[in-house]
């Protein structure tokens, strides 16, 4: 038996060949995470075969078409076969296989929530992808609160900390809302701007709303 074999359910053993075999689809667009492949191979085994066309219509004989990461993680983690599904197309299907099978995976989306419930339920995040400040990431967006406590006070004539432009986030009144960083350093650019002229961060989320700190920001 080979060390890979028992990588391999008993419901795929059949289907198991030799790496060696198999040869990368020779213009592969993709660049996959062969680390996180590689984490799952080692935690889950291969839960699903590769697709591998025979070759006879294109010339290039056991080129893989769908799972050319799963087979280059496979190798590096010392396996010596591989479950296949067996093709036998010709270049044109054979290049359409390839992009649609990276394509569905871009067109997929998630329901983040339901994600982040899943993975804070599990023991721990082997073999999922994930890591904790991934994890981290996703809860501060599906946690991300519609209204908290405003965390300023209006103070005439003096500068205050605007505790409600932070990181991933701005608030005004009790409103939040998530932003990128490219917005935060146009919005900490308006600010200043703001407080300088009017002594006073007061009435600036208002000021945000009406379009005025697309200005600001432009000319700073």
């Amino acid at each position: 038996m080979s060390s890979s074999a028992a990588r391999i359910p008993a419901s795929l053993a059949d289907l198991a060949v030799p790496l060696a075999d198999l040869v990368p689809y020779h213009r592969n667009p993709r660049t996959g995470d062969v680390a996180a492949i590689s984490e799952s191979l080692a935690t889950h085994g291969q839960y699903r075969p590769i697709v591998v066309n025979r070759g006879s219509l294109t010339g290039r004989p056991n080129e893989i078409l769908a799972g050319n990461h799963t087979a280059r993680a496979a190798r590096e983690l010392g396996w010596d076969e591989i479950a296949v599904t067996w093709l036998d197309v010709d270049d044109e299907a054979a290049a359409k296989i390839v992009i649609v099978d990276n394509r569905s995976s871009d067109l997929a989306g998630y329901d983040n929530v339901l994600l982040a419930d899943i993975l804070e339920e599990l023991p721990d995040l082997d073999g999922t992808g994930y890591d904790q400040g991934a994890l981290d990431e996703l809860l501060d967006r599906v946690q991300l609160p519609s209204a908290l406590p405003t965390e300023t006070q209006e103070s005439e004539g003096a500068k205050l900390e605007a505790d409600y432009i932070q990181w991933g986030y701005m608030q005004w009144g009790v409103t939040r809302v998530q932003v990128t960083s490219d917005e935060i350093e146009r919005l900490n650019a308006a600010h200043k701007a703001y407080v300088d002229s009017h002594g006073t961060d007061g009435g600036f989320g208002h000021f945000v709303l009406d379009g005025s700190a697309r200005t600001v920001a432009a000319g700073a």
